[in-house]
C-alpha cells in the first residue's frame, strides 16, 4: 500500500523560499497523480498544485501559478514542491495526496494522504 510522508515544512519571513518534500513507499509513485494540498486554520483544505502520472503534466491554482513548482524525482520516489515569494497567506499545513488522473482535473479522487507539513509565512 501506498505510504505518503511530507517533510520541509517550517516558518520563513514573506517573499522567502521553500521546498515541500513527498517521500512515497510501498509502491511506486509514478502510477498516480500527486497533488499538494493545503488547509489554513478555520478554512477549508483546498488544492495547491498536482503533476500527472504518465504525462507529467502539472497544473496550478491561480493563487500559487508562477510562484510554486512541482516536480517528480523517480528515482527517489518522491514529489517536490518548491514555494517562491511566499506569503503570509500561504500559511497552513500542506499535505500530499494520490490519486487517479482526475486529482489533477478536480482536486478530488485522492486514495492515499499524508499527515501534513506546517508552513508559516510570517515576519
Amino acid at each position: 500500500q501506498l505510504q505518503l510522508v511530507e517533510s520541509g515544512g517550517e516558518t520563513v519571513q514573506p517573499g522567502g523560499s521553500l521546498k515541500l518534500s513527498c517521500a512515497a513507499s510501498g509502491v511506486t509513485a509514478d502510477y498516480f497523480a500527486i497533488g499538494w494540498f493545503r488547509q489554513a486554520p478555520g478554512k477549508e483544505r483546498e488544492g495547491v498544485s498536482c503533476i500527472g502520472s504518465t504525462s507529467g503534466t502539472a497544473v496550478y491554482s491561480s493563487s500559487v501559478k508562477g510562484r510554486f513548482t512541482i516536480s517528480r524525482d523517480k528515482a527517489k520516489n518522491a514529489v517536490y514542491l518548491q514555494m517562491n515569494d511566499l506569503k503570509p497567506e500561504d500559511t497552513g499545513v500542506y499535505y500530499c495526496a494520490a490519486g487517479s488522473y482526475s486529482l489533477c482535473i478536480s482536486w478530488k479522487g485522492a486514495d492515499h494522504w499524508g499527515q501534513g507539513t506546517q508552513v508559516t509565512v510570517s515576519s
